[in-house]
């Protein structure tokens, strides 16, 4: 999985990958960006507007979002890409590109559908105990030996209810990386947005394959996407808050409203009416809006906090029963 996504001839290594074969929120329109910047602001108004503001962008793709931003986010802030993939053409001067994430960010850090992406180990139970699924490049699958140690131990918590034959896909790897995402966070935001892997899992697990627009077989050649859902108990921490999309985007005062009224200025009236149009996609609940937003304050408030959604300090993070989008990317 590694290889077929970030290897040299990866999937994620072209320019723009991601829209070349699934749609995503930054390719909805505008709307998303102004969301995303009111968040932003939010951050930054917690923060008494420092001198030096990020927004920063991992897994940037074709930089949709950053573009966008380029037009909305005051010139005080920095915004930066974070890819394995070079840089778009076109992209504004004042976006920022770079292959790793700042060691260190004031502001607000975004992973919008990375986690899904990362690597994982696949499993399945056998009666003989869990075990390794293994497959080549034509998409053959075997079972091997033990997964890692690590690895074990996250399914040994997190796994429950399997009976043999169930598999699923080890979390380890993303509490990993979004682990260190998190802590490069020095004041203000981490959020990490993607699906939600449900409790209990599907006993035949989530990873699937993409491919210019279509849900293929899940084969490591390179020529698709690789994504499973994320286990977002694993990851959450005291003082997180994990919402729904359409949720966060109502907070943020992304919403439906009352069909335009046409006033002789047809233009403004078409505008009107896709710009509508992309609210309702971004907020649809079996569709963008039942994406997950995980939420995480570094030295500020969280500003899309619901008390009843807000872990107790001192309490740890609990498994609760969700539902996770089923629409296709």
């Amino acid at each position: 999985m590694s290889d077929a996504l970030y290897g040299p001839a990866g999937f994620y290594r072209d320019a723009g990958a991601p829209g070349h074969h699934f749609r995503t929120a930054a390719h909805t329109g505008s709307e998303w960006a102004a969301a995303i910047a009111a968040l932003a602001d939010r951050v930054d108004e917690a923060l008494a507007r420092p001198a030096d503001f990020w927004v920063v962008d991992v897994g940037a793709g074709g930089g949709e979002l950053l573009r966008e931003l380029a037009r909305l986010a005051p010139s005080r802030w920095r915004l930066i890409g974070v890819d394995l993939a070079p840089r778009s053409p076109g992209l504004p001067q004042r976006v920022q590109w770079q292959s790793q994430p700042p060691a260190a960010v004031t502001g607000l850090l975004l992973a919008v559908e990375l986690l899904d992406v990362v690597p994982v180990e696949v499993v399945e139970l056998t009666a003989q105990g869990v075990r390794r699924v293994e497959v080549d490049g034509d998409g053959n699958e075997r079972l091997g030996g033990l997964p890692d140690r690590v690895d074990l131990e996250w399914l040994a918590q997190w796994w429950d209810g399997a009976v043999v034959g169930d598999r699923t896909e080890s979390g380890y790897s993303r509490d990993e990386l979004w682990a260190r995402l998190r802590g490069a966070v020095t004041r203000g935001l981490a959020v990490a947005i993607d699906y939600r892997r449900c409790n209990p899992p599907r006993p035949d697990g989530t990873l699937t394959g993409f491919r210019d627009g279509r849900q293929v077989a899940p084969v490591p050649d390179g020529t698709c996407d690789l994504t499973a859902h994320v286990f977002f108990e694993s990851m959450q921490r005291v003082g997180d808050i994990v919402v729904s999309q359409r949720d966060a985007l109502h907070q943020l005062g992304l919403t439906v409203r009352q069909r335009p009224r046409y006033d002789g200025d047809s233009e403004a009236y078409l505008n009107a009416l896709s710009s509508m149009g992309h609210v309702a996609e971004l907020t649809d609940p079996l569709g963008l809006g039942g994406f997950t937003w995980l939420v995480h304050p570094v030295a500020v408030e969280n500003p899309l906090a619901d008390p009843a959604q807000v872990l107790p300090r001192n309490t740890p993070a609990r498994r609760t029963s969700v539902r996770t989008s089923s629409t296709p990317r």
